[in-house]
């Protein structure tokens, strides 16, 4: 561990148990020192406040390894383009958060965690304004046109978007969604197809208690409604050089990436083997199984096997997806691909490690409103 390394994760345990206030801090200093910033953040700032502490903490955490350091980094530079943000901005932000910093870590701050995080945040700011850069033949985010919208269970919804301009995507990866419903406010979706001919776009959305955007994406939006769509970001992407059979545990619609990858391997796999897991609470939340039914019948590499935690008498698996992959094992010479709820993916990681998969084999991504 480097000494910023070290710096930076032992000052931020000084202020960790006050998160909440530090967040509130940070973003009333920000938007003291230029009123105009506020109009560039949704009215509900909530999630806004817990999203900057996750980009914090995955910051801090990625420092030592630059390569997934500077990809994470430059991918939210790209994202945050959806918002306006200009470079002079950054330093608006950097003034703020080591404002905050210093104000709730009290006496116990120091001149070298102040050097440290001013160190930290110059790199990170760069790396972030280089992304956008990079990204400039791009527009800041892309109107899409709702052409389907399907009603799969009581708080489920599968739809279809058409972007107005090319959007190039990888199998696997998310990108962010805004409604006319909840204006500057986004939520995170992961694409639940392959990419097409002609760039449609599929999401699987739950609406959970009070995400606002869930809930109008399920239950508000109409065919013909428009949405607007941030860059696609994420590395949860085949590995088109691996010749391992894969094994993919999907937990409620955290089936949405895992499916756009067993699409993309439809095309071109010969070779490899597809386990996948789809673990959900009731048949009802197994909202996609007729669909993957028929991917298996139409491709015999591609294995399905479903599980409920609460029906009973579901003619499947019963019990919680992470533990039924482990019995199914072993699994050591596989790729995997796990997306869910936070809970099922910490457990089906868990479960992994316990039966001896090598951690630099499992790609996941976790799903939640908030």
């Amino acid at each position: 561990m480097s000494n910023l390394s070290r710096s930076l994760k032992e000052s931020w345990t000084l202020v960790e148990e006050q998160q909440d206030k530090l967040a509130n801090y940070f973003y009333a200093r920000m938007f003291l020192d230029d009123p105009q910033l506020r109009d560039l953040f949704p009215i509900q700032m909530d999630v806004q406040r817990s999203r900057l502490l996750g980009a914090i903490v995955t910051a801090v955490q990625t420092v030592d390894d630059p390569d997934r350091f500077g990809e994470y980094l430059e991918s939210l530079g790209r994202d945050h383009r959806k918002f306006h943000v200009q470079p002079a901005h950054y330093d608006i932000v950097g003034r703020a958060l080591l404002e905050a910093l210093r104000t709730f870590a009290g006496d116990q701050w120091t001149l070298e965690f102040d050097q440290a995080w001013r160190d930290a945040y110059a790199v990170i700011a760069a790396r972030m304004i280089s992304g956008a850069d990079a990204d400039s033949a791009n527009p800041p985010y892309w109107h899409a046109e709702v052409v389907h919208h399907e009603r799969r269970s009581r708080d489920i919804a599968v739809m279809t978007v058409r972007p107005m301009q090319p959007l190039e995507y990888r199998a696997g990866q998310y990108l962010s969604i805004e409604c006319r419903n909840q204006p500057r406010l986004w939520r995170v979706y992961s694409v639940a197809n392959a990419p097409r001919e002609d760039g449609s776009l599929d999401f699987h959305v739950r609406a959970v208690g009070a995400g606002w955007v869930s809930s109008a994406l399920v239950r508000r939006v109409q065919v013909g409604d428009m949405i607007r769509l941030g860059a696609p970001m994420g590395s949860m992407t085949l590995d088109r050089g691996s010749t391992r059979d894969v094994v993919c545990v999907a937990g409620g619609t955290g089936l949405a990436p895992v499916k756009a990858l067993i699409e993309e391997m439809a095309r071109a796999n010969r070779t490899r083997w597809v386990h996948l897991f789809f673990g959900a609470k009731d048949r009802d939340d197994l909202y996609d199984l007729a669909c993957l039914n028929r991917l298996a019948a139409d491709h015999p590499w591609l294995t399905v096997v479903t599980a409920t935690t609460d029906d009973p008498d579901f003619p499947g698996e019963h019990g919680n997806v992470s533990e039924i992959v482990a019995r199914h094992g072993p699994w050591r010479d596989h790729d995997f691909f796990v997306s869910g709820s936070p809970p099922m993916v910490r457990a089906t990681l868990r479960a992994l490690a316990e039966t001896q998969v090598p951690a630099i084999r499992i790609k996941y991504d976790v799903f939640g409103d908030s």
